[in-house]
């Protein structure tokens, strides 16, 4: 049986309207992207840890903390890009490079909090079990059951009426995908685009692990529980 080896994927495009320049400010005394490179390596589950982005300042700070970095197209790097196009285009350049691997593990950025035990423990989930994908996930403070949609001005339920009024602790338990790691195999990605493979098994993550940063509140959140 062949072993799983694996390349780490970290996108980081230099444009961002509610955080201008956000994978490179500084978090906790080093560039945010910087945090993703770090526990990446520290991991050593690693072949090749791989930056791909458009901005020469976030190509610069990614080579200095010790990645790889892929030049991604323009058309791959506007607001509407598809992200999985994105991880595409790495993936074949890793190819003509001949640095394919049987895996890839998606990091964003943008999810710093994660760290090294975070990938490690992740990735021994993955290949202990039969799942062909794996995503970080963080139990849902409120169960969706109990959402609405608002609809021509009236309430629908996203799940049905019953589970409004139904006590809190007879709802199953939810998940948010938090983004901070994917696992998925490198040809079946590259054939298919999917990163939910069946079956798809989760990493549950802590809440405060699980922050994505998006705009300055987030940013002051994660420095502050990076100091705690």
């Amino acid at each position: 049986m062949q072993k799983n080896t694996y390349t780490a994927i970290i996108t980081a495009r230099g444009g961002s309207k509610g955080l201008p320049r956000k994978n490179v400010l500084d978090l906790a005394g080093k560039p945010m992207i910087a945090h993703t490179i770090t526990a990446a390596l520290e991991s050593q589950c690693f072949e090749h840890i791989v930056v791909t982005t458009d901005c020469p300042e976030i190509k610069e700070v990614s080579l200095a903390w010790g990645a790889e970095v892929i030049d991604r197209p323009k058309e791959l790097a506007t607001d509407s890009s598809s992200s999985l196009d994105v991880v595409k285009h790495a993936l074949l350049e890793l190819v003509n490079q001949n640095k394919e691997t049987t895996h890839f593990i998606l990091l964003q950025p943008t999810s710093p909090l994660r760290s090294a035990t975070h990938i490690k423990d992740a990735k021994e989930r993955f290949n202990a079990s039969n799942a062909k994908s794996l995503v970080s996930v963080t139990k849902t403070d409120h169960p969706i059951q109990k959402n609405l949609y608002l609809r021509n001005g009236v309430i629908e339920p996203v799940f049905d009426w019953a589970s409004l009024t139904a006590p809190r602790q007879s709802l199953e338990s939810t998940y948010l995908i938090n983004g901070a790691i994917y696992i998925s195999n490198f040809m079946n990605f590259i054939k298919r685009l999917n990163l939910f493979e069946k079956p798809v098994i989760p990493f549950e993550m802590e809440h405060k692990f699980s922050i994505d940063i998006d705009n300055i509140d987030d940013l002051i959140n994660a420095e502050s529980i990076y100091k705690n």
